[in-house]
């Protein structure tokens, strides 16, 4: 790291410390030949894939849509706003670990989906109703018994499989 002052090429870290909030690693650093201290940020540069649409265009991938979307969803819901930023970090968290440089939109759809079943119900059904394109009161009525029967995601992953091979 050259050191801001002098411009010398090398520089010593003093203090490493990780910050939580922001994902990141911050530096002191001084330098040995003018002696000045000062401090850098270390943030880990992850690529998302870019985003294909249904009709096929691409578009780089926006957290600003999924959150929106997501609140919009979860609109005057009582859920906390740490619950819906962790689950929008899990989301993200789950597209830059799948190594992909592209995605369907569909595929985010469905995480968005997922994580709003755990969040609230109801707004699951509000984002499954745009989502999905209900037609119909019958399209709601579906979604609404699926939910009745079907166990949520996060407990159909605690289950354990009755048959081997059997990864449902």
């Amino acid at each position: 790291m050259h050191c801001p002052f002098c411009g010398h090429s090398d520089t010593r870290v003093i203090d490493s410390r990780y910050v939580e909030a922001t994902n990141q690693v911050r530096r002191r650093r001084q330098c040995p030949v003018c002696f000045e201290r000062f401090t850098t940020y270390e943030t880990a540069e992850l690529s998302l894939p870019r985003v294909i649409k249904r009709g096929g265009l691409r578009e780089t991938f926006s957290e600003e849509k999924l959150r929106g979307g997501m609140m919009r969803a979860l609109e005057k819901r009582p859920v906390e706003t740490s619950r819906v930023e962790a689950s929008i970090s899990r989301i993200i968290k789950t597209l830059i670990q799948s190594g992909e440089k592209e995605i369907e939109s569909r595929r985010i759809g469905e995480l968005v989906m997922n994580a709003l079943r755990e969040l609230d119900e109801v707004a699951y059904i509000r984002f499954a109703s745009v989502y999905l394109s209900f037609d119909d009161i019958n399209a709601f009525r579906e979604v609404i018994e699926r939910l009745e029967h079907e166990p949520s995601p996060a407990l159909r992953d605690k289950q354990i499989p009755l048959l081997k091979g059997d990864v449902s």
